[in-house]
């Protein structure tokens, strides 16, 4: 067995383990607040880029920015976009990506008491501050060419002989390689937490799966994690349903190391897969909802695994740290907002938040995924996001389809109860608005909850512990 973090004293595990039969209290909503805007303009970020994407797009598109969420102390929060705007059809040779570089935005979120007397308690105001390119120093990626796929050459106008820019396009890779190529341009960022000194952050991905270290303030990249082989392919290829065919073993396509978090010390990275392996789906049974969690000792590189099975969600979008050892996971079925057509309800069903525990939990790294599957992490609902957003007057077809991104921002005080806040964003895909008749906005919000230690049944917060020049 494998523990993480500092070691747990036997009466606080049997202590979760007691408070994990029993019910407990539900989060609060505290505030919603929207991001569609910035000083460039409408829907543009800041970026600074002026061109146009394949599928005639602007660079500098605001949106998708609730595919990963870190908090990085005071009232500053990272916000990341995916591989950018393919949710609209243009050419499927190259499953509808394009040349968008990938970032992170840096935000600012005041939230305030709602002197109003209606409403939420409290009323967030989301502002962005600034756009960081993510990028490769000096050492040129692999762009694809184009050749045969009716798409031009895949290196964005930005690179320079210093820059070599990380872009979503799927054919942005080196066949001769499986998928974990570090030099591979293509990345599909989904991920992100703050390093305690504030200097990096680190970013999870769904084409290698890649897991990152960049320079939080110039968007370098400094370091490169390696996963176990088996969880990269073999056979590459710019469309994902061909690339899943192709191969028995590795991530599914679109569907890799989806969620990140950073346990409270700052030494161990613990990033979850989507969904089960091919590998691992293909024994059927418990072993098809098999998702394998994997923690990466920061210094070392070091990596052990833990299983993790789904409940009723079709995926996984993120994991959050609560201490060392606890943590939040966020399944989700793809129904919401984003996938209304006019015709047919898609009322938001499963978007939940599960409490798990990896404190004595079984390293599973050697194991197949049937007998990995027998050694699953007991689970906690811990939040009905669903629930409480329809308590609070919110149309269940009005919630985003894509809930993703997780992170405690900072605690406040409600009179004289601290609240830790656990702040919840969407992706929207880029889509401004949905295809509902008539269409309806689709914007990137963030849902803030108040979070008492009540409702953390018997589990203690520990906030990360940020301190250095970077904060």
């Amino acid at each position: 067995m494998k523990r993480i973090g500092v070691p747990i004293p036997l009466f606080a595990l049997t202590l979760g383990l007691f408070t994990a039969a029993h019910s407990q209290a539900q989060p609060t909503l505290l505030a919603v607040g929207t991001l569609d805007h910035s000083r460039a303009g409408a829907n543009a970020d800041l970026s600074g880029l002026t061109y146009t994407l394949e599928n005639g797009a602007p660079a500098n598109l605001l949106g998708g920015l609730g595919s990963g969420l870190a908090y990085a102390s005071g009232n500053t929060f990272l916000a990341l976009p995916d591989r950018g705007p393919n949710a609209t059809s243009f050419n499927s040779a190259i499953d509808d990506t394009v040349s968008y570089i990938n970032r992170f935005h840096t935000i600012t979120m005041d939230l305030d008491p709602n002197t109003s007397g209606s409403g939420l308690p409290y009323t967030l105001t989301p502002t962005l501050r600034d756009t960081t390119l993510l990028w490769n120093f000096l050492i040129p990626l692999t762009y694809g060419t184009g050749s045969g796929l009716g798409a031009g050459s895949g290196v964005p106008p930005s690179n320079n002989f210093v820059q070599h820019f990380f872009t979503g396009r799927s054919d942005n890779y080196d066949p001769h390689h499986n998928s974990g190529d570090p030099l591979d341009a293509r990345f599909d960022t989904e991920g992100i937490r703050v390093s305690n000194d504030g200097l990096s952050v680190f970013i999870s991905d769904e084409y290698g799966p890649y897991v990152y270290q960049f320079s939080r303030f110039t968007g370098a990249r400094i370091r490169s994690y390696k996963l176990p082989d088996f969880f990269y392919v073999s056979n590459l290829h710019p469309v994902g349903s061909v690339e899943i065919s192709d191969n028995i073993s590795g991530r599914t396509a679109n569907k890799g190391m989806e969620g990140l978090a950073i346990t409270p010390d700052g030494r161990t990275l613990v990033g979850i897969m989507q969904t089960a392996l091919i590998q691992d789906a293909h024994l059927g049974g418990n072993a098809a909802n098999l998702l394998r969690i994997v923690t990466i000792d920061i210094l070392t590189g070091q990596t052990h695994q833990y299983a993790y099975l789904l409940t009723a969600g079709s995926g996984v979008s993120e994991i959050c740290a609560i201490n060392n050892h606890e943590f939040l996971v966020d399944e989700r079925d793809g129904k919401g907002l984003e996938g209304g057509d006019g015709a047919t309800s898609n009322k938001a069903v499963v978007k939940q938040l599960f409490k798990i525990d990896l404190a004595g939990a079984v390293d599973i790294s050697s194991m197949d995924g049937t007998t990995a599957a027998t050694h699953a992490v007991s689970k906690t609902l811990f939040l009905d996001i669903v629930s409480v957003l329809t308590g609070n007057g919110i149309a269940a077809k009005q919630i985003p389809s894509k809930i993703e991104g997780v992170a405690f921002g900072p605690d406040i005080k409600q009179g004289h109860t601290t609240l830790h806040t656990l702040w919840v964003s969407n992706d929207n895909d880029f889509l401004l608005t949905t295809g509902d008749t008539p269409p309806l906005p689709n914007p990137n919000q963030f849902f803030v909850f108040g979070v008492t230690d009540a409702d953390l049944g018997g589990s203690q917060f520990v906030p990360q512990q940020f301190h250095g020049f970077g904060r």
